[in-house]
């Protein structure tokens, strides 16, 4: 089995920075990439960053200058650092792990269990 841990939502003002954590635990043989999803009340989940294993990186436009995603790859950990946060940047936020359990794969991807971010005065 595989298991992502989160950790690091809560309540910003406006303006201000949170940083989320999330650690893949378990049956890994390989993580292929991770990154963070959010959805919002009535809206769709939409990508916010992914990390992919080389060093590539992708952000949801409306967070590109503000958000940094990064992973520690021995602990199997992916964080975001978020600045400058938004109201608008309200949601429960979702990690995720494309990883291969065994050589050769398959693929498989595993969620987190989401952490509520906040940003309100």
């Amino acid at each position: 089995q595989v298991q992502l841990v989160e950790s690091g939502g809560g309540l910003v003002q406006p303006g201000g920075s949170l940083r989320l954590s999330c650690a893949a635990s378990g049956s890994i043989f390989r993580v292929n990439a991770m990154g963070w999803y959010r959805q919002a009340p009535g809206k769709q989940r939409e990508l916010v960053a992914v990390s992919i294993s080389g060093g590539s990186t992708n952000y949801l436009d409306s967070v590109k200058g503000r958000f940094t995603i990064s992973r520690d790859i021995a602990k199997n950990t992916v964080y975001l650092q978020m600045n400058s946060l938004k109201p608008e940047d309200t949601a429960v936020y979702y990690c995720l792990a494309d990883l291969d359990r065994a050589p050769g794969g398959p693929q498989f991807r595993y969620w987190g269990q989401g952490t509520q971010v906040t940003v309100s005065s």
